[in-house]
């Protein structure tokens, strides 16, 4: 296993993203919101956007897992090889890719995408279902991510993060991690995560989205 990866066993990692419109959306505040993450123990950061993923790569000393969202229907997280390369030459340590068998905007298939990026880039695959599993295995990604679970049509939306998910896909994915991501809204679902066999956890919302966190605390008054 690659040692980055290794060092990530039994980790927490932070995703700082915040998106147009919304009022941390500067590369630079994601940037702070990164160290701040890391000098609480994070080992690694997610990231989107090329000016998100080079502003953190310059602050923080942990490795950082990059993507590029475009559009907002079909596959949106790293849609093309160009995107991937660009996440690559901003800095990405690993690059994060729709793993669904969606059609793509350049025409590749995901497994060709990944063909394409072997001895360039660690491959994070971002899975909905098992069937994407299964399709990651195969291409031969580094890492398997629960992050879809729930956004497609494959899998119902659960309240917290899909532990069935992560326990059949740890099943079928072999020597392949398998992060949990998604809805992981509470310590206990991340060590509950842990414990369903997750190789690591990936905590966005609950900790760098104050707007949802705040949402939460009105919502339990109400």
């Amino acid at each position: 296993m690659n040692e980055l990866i290794a060092n990530l066993k039994g980790k927490l990692i932070v995703s700082c993203q915040a998106y147009m419109g919304e009022p941390l959306r500067h590369p630079e505040t994601m940037a702070q919101m990164a160290r701040a993450a890391e000098l609480g123990g994070a080992a690694a950061i997610r990231c989107q956007g090329l000016s998100d993923i080079a502003a953190i790569k310059g602050r923080v000393e942990i490795p950082v897992l990059g993507l590029w969202k475009e559009g907002h229907e079909g596959v949106y997280i790293t849609p093309t090889l160009r995107h991937a390369r660009a996440c690559i030459a901003a800095g990405a340590d690993v690059v994060a890719l729709d793993a669904t068998g969606r059609p793509r905007p350049d025409g590749r298939t995901f497994e060709e995408t990944v063909a394409a990026l072997k001895g360039e880039t660690l491959v994070m695959a971002d899975c909905a279902c098992m069937d994407d599993v299964r399709r990651a295995v195969a291409a031969g990604v580094d890492i398997i991510s629960t992050t879809l679970a729930g956004y497609t049509e494959d899998r119902p939306k659960t309240d917290g993060p899909d532990l069935d998910f992560v326990r059949e896909a740890v099943a079928e994915a072999g020597d392949i991690p398998v992060f949990c991501e998604g809805r992981i809204h509470t310590p206990a679902q991340a060590r509950e995560a842990m414990e369903a066999g997750a190789f690591a956890v990936v905590v966005g919302t609950a900790i760098t989205h104050p707007t949802s966190i705040t949402g939460w605390f009105c919502d339990a008054l109400k």
